[in-house]
C-alpha cells in the first residue's frame, strides 16, 4: 500500500486537521517514511526501546499515540538523534494520534475502555478547547464502588486501581476519559455521574473528587491508553490488508 494513501485515510478518520490538541502533540505524519508499506506496527508512546522494537519487527509504518516532540523544538542531539536516525535508517514512518485518538467513536482509548468496562454509551464527557475526548456510560446494573474498581482492572489487564471513594453507595452513571484526565472531575460531578475513570491525576484531585461527590478510580496513564492505537493498526491492517501488530511497553504509570 502507498504511505500516502495510509496517511491520507488516517487524517479523514481520525479527523486530524480540525481537531484541537496541546502545541507540541503535532498529531499526524511527523517522520517520513518508505513509499510503500506492508508492516504497521503499534505503541503507545514513541520511545527510543519503542522504535528498537519497530525497527527489530519489520515495520515500515509506526503508529503511536504519544509522539516525539513534547518537550519542544530542542536539537537534534542525544536521545532525539537516536531515536531520528533509527527511524530513518531503518526507512520507518512515524505517525501519532493524540486527543483524535482519545476521542474517537470507533477506535478512541475512552470508548475502547468504557466498553470494556461495561459501559452503555450515552454521550460525550470531557472536552477540551470545545471538543469531547471521553465518554460517559451506564452500567447493565447498578453496583458498589468496589465492583467497578474490579471491572476497571479486568479492563486493563489486571493492573492496580486507585480509588479515591468520594462518591455515592450506588454507582451508576460513569465517565471515562484516558490518560491524565482527573481534571474532569468537576465536568463529572455536573453532569450527573457518580464516578470517573482515567489514568492519573495529581494531589489535588483527591480533594476534587471528595468534594464534589465523585467516585475517582485512577487506572494507569499507560493502561488507560493502550486501546486506541492497538484498535487503530488493526483497522488499518483490515481495511488495507497490512500485517500489523502491537508492541506493549508498560511504564507502570
Amino acid at each position: 500500500m502507498k504511505l500516502e494513501s495510509a496517511l491520507q485515510y488516517l487524517d479523514a478518520f481520525l479527523g486530524i486537521p480540525a481537531h484541537p490538541d496541546y502545541p507540541r502533540a503535532w498529531n499526524g505524519l511527523q517522520v517520513e517514511g518508505p513509499s510503500d508499506i506492508e508492516k504497521v506496527v503499534a505503541a503507545v508512546d514513541a520511545s527510543e526501546a519503542t522504535i528498537g522494537e519497530a525497527v527489530a519487527h519489520g515495520a515500515d509504518l509506526l503508529l503511536v499515540h504519544h509522539g516525539l516532540f513534547w518537550d519542544g523544538g530542542l536539537p537534534v542531539t542525544g536521545g532525539r538523534y537516536r531515536k531520528l536516525r533509527a527511524l530513518l535508517d531503518h526507512g520507518i514512518a512515524l505517525y501519532s494520534a493524540h486527543l483524535p485518538l482519545d476521542g474517537h467513536p470507533e477506535v478512541g482509548n475512552s470508548a475502547l475502555l468504557a466498553r470494556a468496562v461495561g459501559l452503555e454509551l450515552g454521550g460525550r464527557f470531557g472536552a477540551f478547547e470545545g471538543v469531547s475526548v471521553g465518554w460517559w456510560g451506564t452500567l447493565e446494573a447498578p453496583q458498589d464502588v468496589k465492583s467497578l474498581v474490579a471491572h476497571v482492572s479486568s479492563a486493563v489487564g489486571g493492573g492496580p486501581v486507585h480509588l479515591v471513594p468520594g462518591g455515592p453507595p450506588v454507582v451508576e452513571r460513569v465517565g471515562v476519559v484516558t490518560g491524565a484526565g482527573a481534571s474532569f472531575v468537576g465536568d463529572a460531578s455536573a453532569a450527573g455521574l457518580h464516578a470517573l475513570v482515567t489514568g492519573e491525576g495529581s494531589h489535588h484531585h483527591h480533594f476534587d473528587a471528595v468534594d464534589q461527590g465523585v467516585h475517582l478510580l485512577l487506572a494507569g496513564h499507560y493502561a488507560t491508553e493502550t486501546f486506541g492505537v492497538r484498535a487503530l493498526a488493526g483497522h488499518l491492517g483490515e481495511r488495507f490488508g497490512l500485517e500489523w501488530e502491537f508492541l506493549d511497553l508498560p511504564t507502570g504509570l
